[in-house]
């Protein structure tokens, strides 16, 4: 097992190459030993509570890594249910809905089709990352000499198809105007649960591609890399379709694009619908990430609500909005989070809200988004840097008369414009996100840092 498949968030590498099924049986033991560790004694008492709950994405690997996980966590006595192929936020309503003291899904997200990895939440779905327990998982599964043990638990298998269907579908208004959408699954779990939730709403017709659900993927199902919506832009023009989205591999994730083509980034998806959930939580706390544009903060504020910033990644936003008792957050990188749905992530929800919002205006989703345009973003670009923190505290010491935070990283706010800069967490890298008022600015501001930085890496 190469132990640096133990990232920040998840448990992730090249299958065969980095790790194969004895290492997600060791993996597999581990996690129960941590997740069943860490509940108190009422909690021991409850139903399910020894149980782990464990799902799979579509990949031609994930079968028999799902089967080596579970006799792993059989091993330890722990009890498995098995909910089978799914997409990743049904693993989040399985924890909650079943009551187990967490669960881990299979999957490689958004990464090409020869990884594999795992995602482990603990009780009520919360996250489990490096600083929430993924350091243990791994000490422990590193120190495993064998995977020999009589599986003591029980395999119970569940379809939970209905119940989710109900709970993802219980968000949607009942009179929406009649839409055409085009989705892009990517090959991925949207395949699977598209149709299922989606496919016979009365007034919702669907222009689908890439729904095949083989383990292979026609374009990477990463919807962030502008070249793979190219085709779900085609068809949104060619068909003539309000909005189209396009998910990642385990469908937690999607990028929308207006009915002219144009790619809608996830800052003004969270700007889009702050009015929304607002309007029927008058004051509440929306949380988002710093790299979002200051559109976010001045919609939240002109609609009577409270902006919270937050670090990049999962278990900070998850952690913020249960902190805070946030309607919804959203992130740059297409997650959004949701109060109503345990504070976790969702793809079908995020879909369901939108189809909420188009569906109740009479303007087209380019005129929703077009007041929203009023900044220039960089997008986010990354510079391959040995000694990130000195050269985090030169780019502050440069920019001392701006107000400065050290929130993740460094960013630095003045009148006109701002930058975040903030390190990787696995790799000897920086990554730089820009915003100004105009697109001069913009270029003028960008080429100053560079000089600092370095030239950018190649994606």
């Amino acid at each position: 097992m190469d132990p640096s498949i133990f990232k920040a968030y998840d448990i992730r590498g090249v299958y065969q190459e980095q790790f194969d099924e004895e290492d997600a049986w060791k993996i597999g033991y581990a996690c129960a030993q941590f997740l069943r560790s860490h509940l108190s004694g009422y909690e021991r008492g409850q139903a399910n509570a020894q149980s782990i709950c464990v799902g799979r994405d579509m990949r031609t690997h994930s079968e028999s890594l799902c089967h080596a996980l579970i006799e792993g966590i059989n091993s330890t006595g722990a009890n498995v249910i098995d909910i089978g192929m799914i997409d990743t936020p049904q693993m989040y309503f399985a924890i909650n809905h079943l009551g187990t003291c967490g669960g881990v899904q299979v999957t490689a997200s958004h990464n090409p089709a020869k990884y594999n990895g795992f995602k482990v939440s603990g009780l009520q779905a919360k996250p489990v990352g490096e600083d929430t327990g993924l350091r243990d998982i791994k000490h422990i599964a590193l120190a495993l000499i064998h995977t020999k043990g009589k599986p003591l638990g029980s395999v119970e298998k569940f379809d939970l198809t209905d119940a989710y269907r109900e709970h993802v579908l219980k968000f949607l208004k009942p009179k929406l105007k009649k839409m055409k959408v085009a989705v892009d699954a990517s090959n991925g779990m949207a395949g699977k649960m598209v149709p299922t939730i989606f496919g016979d709403l009365k007034n919702v017709e669907l222009v689908t591609m890439n729904m095949e659900t083989t383990g292979t993927f026609k374009h990477e199902p990463n919807p962030l890399i502008e070249e793979n919506l190219s085709e779900l832009k085609k068809a949104i023009v060619k068909k003539k379709c309000d909005f189209g989205v396009c998910y990642d591999g385990d469908a937690d994730r999607l990028m929308m694009v207006d009915e002219t083509g144009r790619t809608i980034g996830c800052d003004l998806m969270t700007a889009l619908m702050v009015p929304y959930f607002l309007k029927d939580n008058p004051g509440a706390t929306v949380v988002y990430d710093l790299r979002s544009s200051l559109v976010v903060s001045e919609e939240i504020l002109k609609n009577g609500g409270t902006p919270r910033r937050e670090r990049v990644g999962h278990s900070f936003m998850k952690k913020a909005i249960k902190d805070s008792h946030a309607v919804f957050g959203g992130e740059l990188s297409g997650h959004f989070y949701y109060r109503d749905n345990f504070n976790a992530d969702s793809g079908m929800i995020t879909m369901t809200h939108v189809l909420n919002i188009v569906g109740t205006s009479d303007k087209k989703v380019s005129e929703l988004i077009e007041p929203l345009r009023r900044y220039y973003a960089s997008g986010e670009t990354n510079f391959k840097v040995d000694d990130k923190q000195t050269k985090m505290d030169e780019l502050a010491r440069l920019h001392k008369d701006g107000e400065i935070d050290h929130l993740d990283g460094v960013t630095v706010r003045f009148k006109d414009w701002w930058f975040n800069c903030r390190p990787s967490n696995t790799e000897p890298l920086l990554r730089l996100n820009i915003e100004a008022k105009t697109k001069e600015l913009l270029a003028e501001k960008f080429a100053q840092i560079e000089k600092h930085l370095g030239k950018p890496v190649e994606e």
